[in-house]
This record gives C-alpha cells, sequence and structure tokens, in this order.
C-alpha cells in the first residue's frame, strides 16, 4: 500500500495517537463521524442517503456502547473513551478487517481504558486483525499475540506470547546486544 486511499480500499483502518486532530473531526457530530470513511457506499451521484446515514450512526453507536446523548452531539462533548469509540465505529462502518491502533489508551482515564481493550478483544473475536502501537509494556504484553520489537527503525526482536518478558523486551527495545554480539 502506498497511499492511504489504497489502505482503505485494503479494508485496513487506521486509529491514530491523536485521534482529536488526525481521527475525528471534532467540531463534526457522531453520525457524519461514524461515517466519514464510508460515504462513498451510503452515496449515490454525490447525494448523501441521511437515513442510511443515521441509522449506521445508531447501529454502532449501539453496538459500541458509545455514551452519548444523540448521534447529533458533536464529538468534541464526548469522553477520551467514547471519542476513540467513534473511530472505531467509522472504520467498522467501512467493514474494515485489519486496525492499526496506535497507543490506543492514551489520554482516557482507567474506565475507558478497560472498554477500549474489551473492545480490542471483541474485534478480534470477530475474526478482525489488530497492529497495536504502543510504547506501554504492560498494555503490549496484556493484549498481544505476539510482539515485534523495533529500535530505531530496525526490527530487533519478534516474540510469542510464551517469551515474553519484561527485561527481554526492555533490553530489544533499547538495542542491546548479548555478550556473544546477538540481540539480547
Amino acid at each position: 500500500m502506498r497511499s492511504p486511499r489504497q489502505g482503505i480500499r485494503a479494508g485496513v483502518g487506521l486509529l491514530p495517537e491523536n485521534r482529536k486532530t488526525a481521527g475525528l473531526a471534532m467540531s463534526l457530530p457522531v453520525d457524519i463521524n461514524v461515517n466519514l470513511a464510508s460515504y462513498d457506499l451510503i452515496s449515490r451521484a454525490g447525494f448523501v442517503n441521511l437515513r442510511r446515514e443515521a441509522s449506521r450512526a445508531r447501529r454502532f453507536v449501539s453496538d459500541l456502547a458509545i455514551r452519548t446523548p444523540s448521534i447529533k452531539q458533536k464529538v468534541r462533548n464526548l469522553s477520551g473513551g467514547n471519542q476513540q469509540k467513534v473511530v472505531v465505529a467509522k472504520w467498522l462502518s467501512r467493514e474494515s478487517d485489519v486496525f492499526i491502533f496506535d497507543e490506543p489508551a492514551v489520554g482516557v482515564d482507567i474506565g475507558a481504558k478497560v472498554e477500549i481493550y474489551k473492545l480490542l478483544e471483541t474485534l478480534l473475536a470477530k475474526g478482525n486483525a489488530i497492529l497495536l502501537v504502543s510504547s506501554y509494556l504492560p498494555e503490549v504484553m496484556g493484549l498481544a499475540d505476539r510482539i515485534i520489537v523495533v529500535y530505531e527503525g530496525k526490527v530487533t526482536g519478534t516474540l510469542q506470547r510464551s517469551e515474553f518478558e519484561e527485561e527481554k523486551l526492555l533490553r530489544l527495545a533499547s538495542g542491546i546486544v548479548d555478550d556473544r554480539g546477538g540481540k539480547a
């Protein structure tokens, strides 16, 4: 994939670290944000089917338990966890198969973190793939099946769940090599 458009067409949805500037249109309501990536699926000849737009938004608000008084509520008035859910809804409405979560729990309270982690588990149970980008080691170790460690732009190690050890991960993340000249 060489462009965001190709990624979207391939079924990849990005949930960026800074969802407020890169993942959401904060001044727009929930219903528009939910459908942002899929207007081509709900419009004809450039005209949006407003009933379909609202119906899809209500469905995802319900499915993801997004706490909002209305689908017309501006996204900026939602909590961080509910904003994150709106970004997920946007990509679910696009029928994405692969989700890239970049620092998914940054800027949300502990209750929202738990909800986000449950949402990740739900997506996995439905057969979706998740690429989790995180600098928070407990989050990675708790959620991942496999960890690929990158240091200065290069892969320093790949570990399966049975190999997860905090010290080993920290050494790989620091680029530290063992006494034999290999990676830690």
